[in-house]
Order: C-alpha cells, then structure tokens, then sequence
C-alpha cells in the first residue's frame, strides 16, 4: 500500500483501509484541532517520534473494550469496596497529560507526547472533547488517563500511575461512567496486556470502521464539554 502525504486541507484524509500492513496510513499534516477531530472521527491517530514527520495510523486489528465487557478482578474488587482512590474528571487536564508523558514505562525509552501534542489535545479540552480521568490518594494525584469523545465513542491516549493499580482504578471507573452515558465502544488503539486484562480485544479493521460510521463519530454529533462523575459510580 502507498503512504498518503497530506496537503494543508484537513478534510483531505484517506480512508483508514488503505494503511499498510504495519498499520502507517499518511505521513504529513499538521496537528490541528479540525484536522484531529476528522482524522480520529475516521479511525486513524498520530503517533511519530519528536523530529520525524507526523505519521497517521489505523493498524489491523484494532484494540477496543465494549463497555459490557469490562472485567474486574477479584483483586481489584477491594479496591472499590474500601474506596482507596477517589476519581474526578476533567479537573486537571495539564497535569494529567503532563504525567502521561513524564512518567516511564516498562520498555519504553521515550514519549510520543511531545510539545505539539500537549498544544493540541489541551486546545481539544478547552473546546470540550478531550477529557482527563484524575485518580486521587490523600489528596494527591495518584494516576490518571486521557483522551476524546467523539459520538459514541472514547478514543483513550494514554494512562500513568504513581500508585499500584491507580490507573486501573481510573480505567474502570470512566468504563462504568461511559457506560451509564451511553457509549459504545472505547478504542485502545494497540494491544497491551494491561487492556487485555480489564476485557479490551482486537477486532478487524473493517469491523472497527464500520463501529465509528454507525457510533456517528463526527464532531457534528458530539455535544461538548467537561464531564463530570456520577456519585454512584
């Protein structure tokens, strides 16, 4: 398959089924706001290392979680049970963000969350379809987790812990809130054992797409704002 190189109309993105095998669908573009809202409302992301140009992507299969099918261990139960983390969201999106892309992960060397990407998705939450998930012990932040909301759909970015099982905590609570909310479907982009835990698995490509066109991921579609939790959940 051949990489698409973007112009500067963000309206001009190819379909996510012409990506290669690896998964890179265009190279190029710039990291707008309209051009972020259309590209992920069509299934594709940015992921590219600091320097490189911006690679979009739409890998085959596809890592999502259906709401319904989120598991919750019996190790994990007591967490809910005695409360060790409070959860809030959209309280602190510049300190999320920012912890996502300092904190290290297993076998990873660097971030993908360079300047322009904190520049965009905190622009997309002052508009109000980027949302954060803060995840609280004594009063400090202890985990958390980002990403949009576009129709029916969450499209998760990334997640950190400063506390054991933190950001599972948060995990679970934004399922059970989107659930309540009426969401359908939660993109994990690429498989971890971590996701795979909690109920998240591959599904073809084309299934996925078709998911996004009947979910209505168009910004057009998409009332926005900050969320905030239910107190039941």
């Amino acid at each position: 398959m051949p990489l698409f190189w973007l112009t500067d109309d963000p309206l001009a993105f190819p379909p996510g089924s012409l990506a290669t095998p690896e998964g890179i669908l265009a190279v190029g573009g710039d990291l707008s706001t309209r051009r972020l809202l259309e590209v992920y409302a069509r299934g594709s992301f940015p992921w590219y290392n600091e320097g490189d140009p911006i690679l979009w992507w739409c890998p085959d299969p596809r890592f999502v979680l259906f709401p319904n099918e989120l598991k919750v261990s019996k190790s994990m139960r007591p967490y809910f049970n005695q409360q060790k983390f409070t959860v809030t969201l959209d309280t602190c999106f510049a300190e999320v963000i920012g912890n996502c892309r300092q904190v290290g992960r297993r076998g990873q060397g660097g971030t993908w969350i360079n300047d322009d990407i904190v520049a965009s998705f905190t622009e997309l939450h002052e508009m109000g379809f980027a949302h954060s998930v803060e995840v609280w012990q004594d009063g400090r932040l202890a985990g958390g987790l980002y990403g949009i909301g576009l129709g029916k759909v969450f499209f998760g970015e990334s997640m950190f812990a400063l506390a054991p099982n933190a950001s599972k905590f948060g995990f679970i609570t934004l399922v059970r809130h989107l659930e309540a909310r009426g969401y359908a479907l939660i993109d994990c982009q690429q498989e971890t054992q971590h996701l795979a835990s909690l109920g998240a698995r591959a599904i073809p490509r084309d299934e996925f797409l078709k998911l996004l066109h009947e979910l209505k991921t168009s910004r057009y579609h998409t009332t926005p704002g900050k969320w905030s939790l239910q107190p039941s959940l």
